[in-house]
């Protein structure tokens, strides 16, 4: 039986400063991994992580699947060793402006090994603390503009 993720925050942010961390790669590479993601339907992209705080060691082959700009972003998640592929699956992220900024929900799905599963949420938790971090930090308030 397959798991999914469903995780949710709220950062004080408006929606369109959120949207640049999910959607530069620049932006991305401060709080996931190094990427070579572009905001297109169809752009094959790699998360390639080192191993610090966010990450873990290996690449993650994503395709962006799909863009509602400041609202909704999904990609293809694929990741394994070797042509073993553990991890086939997507992640969709909604952005919804609240009162005092953005609630952003995560949902990856597709897992199959409980331990990928557990992996994945614990990293997603520890990734965006990490963006949270980033936001309220006055060097980075201004990144995006």
């Amino acid at each position: 039986m397959k798991k999914d993720i469903n995780q949710k925050w709220f950062f004080n942010q408006p929606p369109p400063q959120v949207w640049d961390y999910l959607t530069k790669a620049e932006l991305l590479a401060l709080w996931l991994m190094d990427n070579d993601f572009k905001p297109v339907v169809g752009h094959k992209f790699q998360f390639r992580g080192g191993g610090h705080d966010c990450e873990t060691v290996g690449i993650a082959y994503c395709e962006v699947l799909e863009i509602v700009p400041q609202k909704r972003l999904s990609y293809s998640w694929r990741t394994g060793s070797g042509n073993d592929m553990t991890v086939n699956s997507m992640v969709i992220w909604t952005l919804s402006e609240k009162p005092g900024g953005t609630e952003l929900l995560l949902q990856h799905n597709g897992f199959e090994l409980l331990e990928d599963y557990q992996s994945h949420a614990d990293g997603w938790n520890r990734c965006m603390n990490q963006l949270n971090e980033i936001l309220i930090a006055p060097q980075h308030a201004s990144a995006t503009t």
